[in-house]
């Protein structure tokens, strides 16, 4: 386990430490919150099998244990001479966020029982000062909102992770029955001639080369098509950047049998590339016209 990082996430009560560790965890790394300190040097010390998906171990630790003050310098310095490889991050915020951010969730501070909020917020910070001045890299949070904190973890971490890709699901649906509620995005193509009207075609479903010829026959199809694509290309980055793990793109006709459903496959052979995760579905395709 001495060559793997070890990330212990400490610092002020409302600063961030859940959501840091559920990143780390998204990141691959194999997380206990509320650690107790005095049992950090046996858990390091318990024979791991080795695992590839695990890209290391964070830790959360604070006030929340008792003797966590007393016991966090002198026990993260001994791992330290042992030959760990750990990173002690501390996380802060300016007293006005962490006010705010309680009065969101109407937790109580773990310092809190015989002091107001203000009171508890101001001994933490002032009990903490040791712990902070041990820390390998300090972060105010006051700014920061979910996406970009979590933005800012894997940005971190990034020298020691494979960065799991995207999860994209593309799905088509008859908003006869009802969008997706899954969806990110929603593409309405019933704007597009129907094959529905054509007598031939209507029995059929845009699985059928002679339903999938004739929806990209119409130019307004094909220009749509071009379009979308644009926008997607544009978008994955961003969205990869934010860290966000899955993301649905519904495209919906009137049943869900013809158009959607050619659009759908149409998108899906262009985003299906080496390297990312894809998965189709055609939602009503088999449902009764």
């Amino acid at each position: 386990m001495k060559n793997v990082t070890i990330i212990i996430i400490t610092g002020l009560s409302g600063s961030g430490k859940s959501v840091a560790i559920a990143a780390l965890e998204d990141a691959g790394f194999y997380c206990v919150d509320n650690m107790p300190v005095k049992l950090l040097p046996k858990f390091l010390e318990m024979p791991v099998e080795k695992d590839e998906r695990i890209k290391g171990f964070g830790f959360v630790m604070d006030l929340r244990e008792k003797g966590f003050l007393h016991s966090f310098p002198e026990i993260s310095s001994a791992v330290k001479k042992k030959g760990y490889h750990i990173e002690v991050l501390f996380l802060e915020a300016e007293e006005a966020a962490i006010v705010r951010r309680y009065s969101q969730t109407r937790r109580h501070h773990p310092l809190g029982q015989d002091k107001t909020l203000i009171e508890g917020i101001r001994t933490e910070i002032q009990q903490m000062q040791p712990i902070r001045a041990l820390a390998d890299q300090v972060i105010d949070t006051s700014t920061y909102n979910v996406h970009e904190f979590k933005s800012v973890i894997f940005k971190m971490v990034e020298n020691f992770i494979d960065q799991t890709p995207l999860q994209i699901n593309i799905i088509s649906f008859g908003y006869k029955h009802g969008t997706p509620q899954e969806a990110d995005l929603i593409m309405d193509v019933r704007f597009i001639p129907n094959p529905f009207f054509v007598e031939h075609l209507k029995p059929l479903d845009g699985r059928n080369q002679d339903v999938k010829q004739y929806v990209l026959s119409e130019e307004s199809a094909r220009v749509f098509l071009k379009k979308f694509y644009d926008l997607v290309d544009f978008l994955l980055p961003l969205y990869e950047k934010e860290g966000k793990a899955y993301l649905t793109i519904a495209i919906g006709c009137t049943g869900g049998q013809h158009r959607s459903v050619v659009i759908a496959d149409a998108l899906y052979t262009h985003m299906n590339q080496p390297g990312r995760l894809v998965r189709l579905t055609h939602r009503d395709v088999d449902l009764k016209l």
